[in-house]
């Protein structure tokens, strides 16, 4: 079970916060700040939510596997003989060493310890000078399972047993992005981009969701999409930020020869953007990984029509790395060095009730489910 902060803690966390946004505060700096909340959220949010972990194209063929680590724990995922895709905890049964890493395919998974092999179902086949051993049966023993999902082209993973399934949770996300985005299982990786922030993983969702920063902080973005179509729906557990691309010639990258002219963007809960730019077909998924209290690992993939990007292509690639993300890394290694201070505990929501980008409803729906996942610690520690 997890160890929550205390209960009190918790009530001057979301003190001020209201479900009404015209009248509520945003989360306590605390929050952002204190490493008792990021240890609690490993538990509350991070093993208990769907976790994006690649591309289906990684994981097609038999054998294909794929070995990462979710809520700073390692699993591995892996497309058995059969067809099924499964994911287990990549620990060995004999003494926990890790079994696989990477990506790559296999036809067995063999511990590089003792060399324990299992088969792709997770089955223990091979444990070497166990003959003498009393009461050992193979059969009996088995990797760890983990929840592993197929969505929308992508591949989701949770550490929960009990988890809903993403595709029930998710309402409508999924006819919204084979909407704007019907070629996303074929499309294909073509780069990756990788970010190291200073900065709470809350900061870089919270920026992500709104974009009432955006006339001030990103000169260049503004002129890529016509903003007074922008506009901001709050869902179940995503969120949903579309624009048309702007009409006239823009200092971003180029979209002269543009076949995708809407600007699609969602944000799933809690960790998982995923966007639609204005170009040829393209899908982007920025995953944040959060590794401290004040530290945020950013990658950000794009799929493309082909693994080379062309020329304009490249160019957008360059916007987003040398100007965009610098621009919003700035933004909240700034941020967090003030929610730092005693200067600053929490600040209201900016509201339109138009939803447009300008307006901040997004981060209050975020913080509100932050907030639930809080409360559900002390739920569990009632029932206990």
């Amino acid at each position: 079970m997890t160890i929550a902060p205390p209960r009190a803690a918790f009530e001057a966390l979301r003190q001020g916060f209201d479900p009404k946004v015209t009248r509520s505060h945003s989360l306590a700096a605390d929050a952002y700040t204190d490493p008792a909340w990021f240890a609690a959220e490993r538990e509350a949010i991070f093993a208990k939510s769907w976790r994006w972990v690649c591309h289906a194209e990684k994981l097609r063929e038999r054998g294909a596997y794929v070995a990462t680590e979710l809520a700073g724990r390692p699993i591995l995922l892996v497309r058995g003989r059969d067809g099924e895709l499964r994911g287990f905890y990549n620990v060995c049964k004999h003494r926990a060493h890790h079994l696989l890493t990477g990506e790559g395919k296999t036809s067995g998974i063999t511990c590089p310890y003792h060399a324990w092999t299992y088969d792709l179902t997770g089955q223990l086949r091979a444990a070497p000078h166990t003959q003498h051993l009393e009461d050992f049966d193979k059969s009996a023993i088995c990797l760890d399972p983990i929840r592993v999902e197929e969505f929308c082209g992508f591949i989701f993973a949770n550490l929960d047993p009990n988890a809903t399934p993403l595709a029930e949770q998710s309402g409508d996300l999924s006819a919204e992005i084979m909407r704007y985005a019907p070629d996303v299982g074929e499309l294909t990786f073509a780069h990756r981009l990788t970010y190291d922030i200073r900065s709470n993983w809350k900061n870089v969702v919270d920026n992500f969701l709104e974009c009432y920063h955006c006339h001030i902080a990103h000169k260049d973005f503004v002129t890529l999409v016509d903003m007074d179509t922008y506009k901001v729906t709050t869902h179940g557990i995503y969120s949903s930020h579309m624009a048309e691309a702007g009409k006239a010639a823009n200092s971003a990258y180029s979209v002269e020869n543009a076949t995708v002219r809407d600007h699609a963007v969602w944000w799933l809960w809690p960790t998982t953007c995923l966007m639609r730019y204005p170009g040829r077909g393209n899908f982007l998924v920025l995953n944040v990984i959060p590794l401290g209290p004040d530290r945020t690992l950013e990658t950000y993939d794009f799929y493309l029509e082909e693994p080379t990007p062309n020329a304009d292509e490249r160019e957008a690639i360059r916007y987003i790395d040398e100007v965009l993300q610098p621009e919003d890394i700035g933004l909240v290694e700034s941020v967090q060095k003030g929610m730092e201070t005693p200067a600053f505990r929490q600040g209201r929501f900016v509201v339109d009730p138009g939803g447009s980008g300008l307006s901040e409803h997004a981060v209050h729906h975020f913080h509100g489910l932050v907030l639930d996942a809080y409360a559900a610690l002390y739920a569990e520690e009632g029932a206990a």
